[in-house]
């Protein structure tokens, strides 16, 4: 039976945090406004990049947050060129090793706009281990479900055989709305508990921890399916 984990990538496989703190500062500079603190900004973090600086630039004329959107892509594109880095977190490696071994079907949903998520996977030796990979270019953003469900539908996997695993509310809200099970991780931008708020049905606080509920989740999966027969 397949089974399917759809990965979120800022906050849950790579820690991106300084990289998406440098490249807002520089984008706010850019346009003559003063930056968002970082306790701000985490926030929006998984959203659409048009709605997160909107959210972040309340007072800024509704004109110019395409301008503003533009500043931050630029600014995250030269902060890479100059030697920004988005390291993988200790253990997921493995983990995504570990599952593709164990025979899950691998997915992404995220986002990063595609050339941001292709250098990832890329970058980090991982690309072939996923079957399927959508994000912010690919439709509407978190926490609308379309991402998630463009993933089953490629892999022709059923939402009660998927699971969602994220950093955010957004991510959490995406997965119970496409009727998946929501895996929550305490390490990423958005605290336990507006993880848990956001509709986690479980709440990882490392990769073994992670690893082991995936494992938990499949076996009872595979019990009531045995159950049903």
């Amino acid at each position: 039976m397949k089974r399917l984990a759809v990965f979120d990538i800022d906050g849950t496989l790579v820690d991106s945090r300084r990289a998406i703190t440098d490249a807002v500062r520089d984008a706010w500079i850019a346009v003559g406004l003063e930056p968002p603190p970082y306790e701000l900004s985490r926030r929006v973090v998984g959203l659409n990049l048009l709605a997160a600086v909107q959210t972040l630039a309340p007072t800024l004329p509704q004109e110019r947050y395409p301008e503003l959107a533009a500043a931050y892509k630029d600014a995250f594109l030269r902060n890479r060129e100059a030697g920004s880095h988005e390291p993988l977190y200790d253990g997921a490696y493995d983990a995504l090793r570990v599952l593709k071994e164990d025979g899950w079907l691998l997915g992404v949903a995220t986002g990063k706009a595609r050339r941001g998520l292709e250098h990832i996977l890329t970058h980090h030796g991982v690309r072939d281990w996923f079957d399927a990979a959508f994000c912010a270019d690919d439709g509407p953003g978190k926490p609308d479900p379309h991402m998630l469900k463009l993933n089953m539908e490629t892999l022709g996997v059923a939402p009660q055989h998927t699971v969602m695993i994220g950093d955010t509310s957004f991510d959490m809200a995406m997965a119970r709305e496409a009727c998946c099970y929501a895996m929550g991780v305490a390490w990423g931008f958005h605290t336990p508990e507006e993880v848990a708020q956001g509709g986690a049905h479980e709440i990882a606080n490392d990769f073994p921890e992670l690893s082991a509920a995936l494992t938990r989740w499949r076996a009872l999966g595979l019990q009531q399916a045995q159950q049903q027969q």
